[in-house]
């Protein structure tokens, strides 16, 4: 009977710990730098003729900003940038897009998340957008 307790018991716990496990994504900042250069970037360059550096925040200022998800001072949000619905939208006419169609929303907001930490005024290694 202890036996039989003590291996539930062991499952339980390896069962959510696999689950667990199988949730967390840790971002890619290299994917999320070919998504922000070639996508935020040259969508910024193209409308307001200035591109927006990594390190034009401080990864404070980023992590707020991407919880906030505000964009255009409030006018729409980041998740829609990132969305597979706005990636399809532009993929004929941008190679990033197109390359990360089928990547789920979080993982690439992740990723984009992840470089502009990285890159920020105070991140590990400060980034610009060329």
């Amino acid at each position: 009977m202890k036996t039989k307790l003590s291996i539930s018991i062991v499952l339980a716990i390896l069962g959510t710990t696999a689950y667990t496990t199988a949730q967390a994504y840790d971002g890619d900042w290299k994917r999320g730098r070919v998504y922000y250069r070639q996508v935020c970037t040259s969508c910024h360059v193209a409308k307001t003729e200035k591109a927006i550096a990594p390190t034009s925040r401080t990864k404070a200022e980023w992590t707020a900003y991407l919880q906030a998800d505000k964009h255009a001072k409030g006018k729409d949000s980041v998740k829609q940038y990132i969305s597979q619905q706005y990636r399809a939208s532009i993929k004929a006419t941008n190679k990033a897009a197109e390359k990360f169609a089928d990547v789920p929303d979080q993982e690439l907001m992740e990723d984009i998340r992840a470089f502009v930490i990285k890159g920020a005024k105070d991140g590990d290694s400060p980034a610009s957008c060329s």
